[in-house]
């Protein structure tokens, strides 16, 4: 366990030193606190999912292979690389970036798993996803777009979902200290690649979505982690002088309410907290009707308006159903229509996911209504980041088929229900 005595230790060193250096606010690349965050995720890009891409899994003809920790474990490397490296070169280009900065956002979130880094002995991933981020910050540099550099997986799994690149039945992050430290090694490595650039990388997340769900042995670590990545992002260069990059905190699945007063000026500065908001991973939530999805969304609004940090929606989606093939994971079912193990059917997944041609002018109508609610409450904070920019058959999570579809606005700010939350 990584032990409180420590925990406390490193409480005090990171306070002390943050309480002698830290007097001066922060001056990002982008307005934070009076312009508006809007944006989307490069998903499945430097780190797979099976949803995003299921072909690059069902091609492999292994049913096991189930995230990237087995996509380079359980095929011919070779084969593996050469499926990586075609599809670093494919699925975003700077001609994405073009549209993206084209469609009026200002924000690209990009996640990124620790291997790109460092691998370990005994890890099976596959390495070269870094050259594509820094080829990613030229392009969005050349857009006037801004970059959120996302650690999205960490060593031992932070969370155990696939998108942490190793998908197991308990996260291991955690409960290792040489895990917390080899993250804490990979944060400073990142912000010293960026700390003079804030202009294009203006926010460095630390880790997405710690298992925060899992009690408070994953939070203490988190909250120390926090802390801890506030010094390595914030003062990245060895002396006092400090960067001006945002250090971006997830919630760790908890309300806003529990961060309240937590890393806040004046003390604290740069820090902003981020939700991930979504309405379809419980049986609860894929039974809700259109205006019951509505309204939840607008029922954020105060918690957004009020809460003591700048918070953005770093994570959300137009689409009301768990209906995309493997979104819940390679050779798992859907809760919408009962093929999620323990699930009741709500109903048929038909015209719900996959090629926007199968989806009814109603259900677009309500992808555009669901869409401009979350939009508009959202907004109620700092803004927002869309999941996820592309996929090869999820038209109704993501931004591009939006786009194309007419249910995302060709301009964010333009809006056909400005009073759908009332």
């Amino acid at each position: 366990m990584f032990g409180r005595v420590s925990t406390l230790a490193l409480v005090a060193t990171s306070l002390l030193s943050h309480l002698v250096w830290a007097d001066t606010p922060i001056n990002p690349g982008f307005p934070y606190g009076s312009q508006t965050v809007r944006g989307v995720n490069l998903g499945g890009w430097l780190v797979l999912e099976p949803w995003i891409t299921p072909s690059l899994f069902d091609n492999t003809g292994n049913p096991n292979i189930v995230d990237e920790w087995t996509f380079g474990q359980l095929q011919d490397r070779n084969t593996a690389l050469n499926t990586l490296t075609q599809h670093w070169n494919t699925w975003i280009t700077e001609s994405d970036l073009a549209a993206i900065a084209a469609a009026g956002l200002n924000h690209v979130r990009i996640p990124i798993g620790y291997w790109a880094f460092e691998v370990g002995p005994g890890e099976p991933y596959i390495t070269g996803q870094l050259p594509y981020l820094q080829k990613a910050v030229t392009w969005a540099g050349n857009h006037g777009l801004k970059v959120i550099v996302d650690l999205h997986g960490a060593p031992g799994s932070q969370n155990g979902f696939d998108n942490s690149g190793h998908r197991v039945s308990f996260p291991g992050w955690h409960s290792n200290s040489t895990n917390v430290q080899r993250t804490d090694n990979i944060i400073k490595r990142i912000a010293s690649m960026f700390s003079t650039n804030p202009n294009v990388v203006s926010i460095i997340a630390p880790l997405n979505e710690p298992a925060g769900f899992d009690g408070s042995e994953v939070l203490s670590v988190v909250r120390q982690y926090w802390y801890d990545s506030y010094g390595n992002i914030r003062f990245p260069f060895g002396t006092s002088q400090e960067s001006n990059t945002v250090v971006l905190l997830h919630d760790a699945f908890q309300p806003l309410s529990y961060w309240s007063g937590f890393q806040t000026p004046p003390n604290w500065q740069g820090v902003a907290m981020d939700t991930h908001i979504y309405q379809m991973f419980s049986q609860d939530e894929v039974s809700r009707t259109n205006q019951q999805h509505i309204d939840a969304a607008c029922a954020n609004a105060g918690d957004l308006s009020s809460f003591d940090l700048w918070v953005i929606v770093g994570e959300w989606t137009p689409a009301p159903t768990d209906c995309a093939k493997y979104l819940n994971g390679r050779g798992v079912g859907a809760r919408y229509d009962g093929t999620f193990s323990g699930s009741t059917k709500v109903g048929s997944c038909t015209g719900k996911s996959g090629n926007r041609n199968s989806f009814s002018s109603d259900y677009k109508t309500f992808l555009r209504q669901y869409w401009e609610a979350q939009v508009i409450t959202y907004e109620k904070g700092q803004g927002w980041i869309q999941w996820t920019w592309k996929a090869e058959n999820a038209d109704d999570w993501t931004y591009q088929a939006g786009l194309a579809g007419g249910w995302i606005p060709q301009d964010p700010t333009s809006l056909k229900y400005p009073n759908i939350c009332g």
